[in-house]
């Protein structure tokens, strides 16, 4: 939806957990020299400022990023991602927070291609001076979800595809699960990572059977748990990454950063996460 912008959300836990995966997963796709295709189906701006008005209306970054900007015991996966948020902050204080195509931008290589698509005018405004000059990238104001169809199958045979919608409306479920479904037949061999949010909402709680039957075999699904709905049964509980065709090693790696992020990310006592595969 056009009303939303993400800077208000920059930073917070639900960003820490599909971050932290994302890095994960495009390290995993830089082991081997052959290029791939990095595809953003919702980019965004590319970068938010914490200390403008929206990020500053509710602080959520505060409750994510925040908590762990000072640690010194970070688990490597974590690590890795809050050096990825230092490198975007060269002054040393938390005053960005990069977007999924900043994380992209900073990790992948100089033979690895980037197709971002954001549809809100000036969020692509935005990315379009951020990234629009670079040679390997691409920045399109048009829908992901119809532009991912000319992406596939990529011309390097290896692909990773972010799909992060608003969910604002009940329509994005739908939506990415035809999406997806549309995506495996054109490139079956991609890695796609799904972010979703933890909220009261019935499409949300299906999402993961749903993307579970396009892949029956070959998918993991991590979930972070860490406050309560407000009175009225609405705010962001948690969130969960999707992953179809994921890495071997992210499961293993997952074990280590779940259980953490819960502990130091969690406001309520009974903070959870889950974590289950199907290995190919």
């Amino acid at each position: 939806m056009l009303a939303y912008r993400h800077a208000f959300h920059a930073g917070n836990h639900a960003d820490v957990l599909k971050h932290t995966v994302l890095a994960l997963v495009l390290r995993y796709m830089n082991q081997k020299d052959k290029p791939y295709r990095y595809v953003d189906t919702h980019a965004g701006a590319g970068g938010y400022s914490l200390e403008g008005r929206y990020a500053q209306k509710k602080g959520e970054f505060e409750q994510g990023i925040g908590r762990l900007w000072e640690r010194d015991d970070l688990p490597q996966a974590v690590a890795d991602y809050v050096s990825l948020v230092r490198q975007f902050n060269p002054q040393g204080r938390l005053e960005q927070y990069p977007g999924s195509p900043a994380f992209a931008q900073m990790v992948l290589r100089a033979q690895d291609q980037m197709r971002l698509f954001e549809l809100h005018p000036t969020d692509h405004r935005i990315l379009e001076a951020y990234l629009g000059s670079v040679k390997r990238a691409e920045v399109r104001n048009a829908d992901g979800f119809e532009g991912l169809k000319s992406q596939l199958p990529p011309s390097t045979r290896r692909a990773v595809v972010l799909l992060d919608p608003s969910y604002e409306g009940n329509g994005d479920y739908a939506r990415v699960v035809a999406t997806l479904r549309d995506a495996l037949q054109r490139f079956a061999e991609g890695v796609y990572v799904v972010w979703y949010p933890q909220v009261q909402k019935l499409e949300a709680a299906q999402l993961p059977k749903r993307l579970e039957a396009l892949a029956p075999r070959g998918w993991l699904h991590a979930r972070l748990t860490v406050q309560q709905p407000d009175a009225q049964g609405f705010g962001l509980a948690g969130s969960g990454v999707f992953i179809l065709n994921p890495p071997y090693t992210l499961h293993d790696q997952l074990l280590d950063v779940l259980p953490y992020l819960v502990d130091v990310l969690g406001q309520i006592d009974d903070a959870s996460y889950l974590l289950e595969q199907r290995p190919a």
